[in-house]
């Protein structure tokens, strides 16, 4: 059975699509089967994992309506080699058509139950917003990953994204889902904010927080634009080995 995993952050720009295609192919190398959804309608990360959202034959759009089954629409990607559930500019209406909809926060989950099997990890890309795309990233995934830089305002949006998290639990859309860790990105040690904040995250989540951190590297910004993960694009980069360090943490706290 996939373990499940939302990576959220309602804050953008903090590296949230880079983890989750760089996280993809790193658990993918270190031997596991891997899906990426994706469930922004940018569709940063379906692009950033060599598909075209323009020509796109089915998305996740069609799966949370409904309309097509997630084995129909899912691909595979390469260099990458993770399966996706790519997604594109239709997926902005489907918050206002699923308004209408039986059990709307339930679609994602829903339509992974049929698959969870046949993979060991099941990553959502969830959007930049606390709205109804991302409650269903939260409802279908069994932990969150937290992706956020270490400046200021993003202490104050951690705490909006964690108060969500609760209601999530205690309004009974998912009691069991907890966070199963915060992920410092575009980490610069150089940085004076970056290692009080830092060293905030650590006195408030201990543990909860990753060893692994992620730097801030040209190479992990470089690959979107060439369609591939960093692990292929440079794999003697900083930022391929961290998210290759952060996927070997993840699988040892797994076991």
């Amino acid at each position: 059975m996939a373990k499940i995993l939302a990576i959220a952050n309602q804050k953008g720009g903090v590296g949230k699509t880079t983890t989750s295609i760089n996280l993809a192919a790193s658990l993918v190398k270190l031997g596991k089967r891997v899906l990426l959804v994706d469930l922004d309608p940018q569709g940063n990360t379906t692009m950033g994992s060599g598909i075209n959202k323009h020509q796109l034959d089915g998305s996740v759009y069609q799966v949370l309506l409904g309309e097509r089954a997630l084995v129909d629409v899912r691909v595979s990607t390469q260099p990458g080699q993770y399966d996706l559930l790519p997604a594109n500019r239709n997926l902005a209406g489907a918050e206002v058509e699923m308004v209408a909809l039986k059990q709307r926060e339930f679609r994602l989950k829903q339509a992974l139950q049929s698959i969870q099997t046949e993979y060991d990890f099941i990553l959502i890309d969830c959007p930049p917003a606390l709205n109804l795309l991302t409650l269903n990233g939260l409802c279908a995934a069994h932990a969150v990953i937290i992706p956020m830089q270490c400046e200021y305002y993003a202490l104050e949006g951690l705490s909006d994204l964690v108060n969500t998290i609760k209601r999530v639990r205690t309004g009974g859309l998912n009691p069991a889902i907890r966070i199963e860790g915060l992920l410092r990105t575009m980490f610069d040690p150089r940085n004076l904010l970056s290692q009080q904040v830092s060293d905030q995250l650590k006195q408030h989540f201990s543990n909860k927080v990753y060893q692994t951190i992620i730097p801030r590297n040209i190479r992990l910004a470089e690959a979107p634009g060439f369609g591939m993960p960093a692990l292929y694009h440079n794999p003697r980069s900083r930022g391929a080995k961290a998210y290759l360090e952060l996927a070997s943490e993840i699988l040892t706290a797994t076991n």
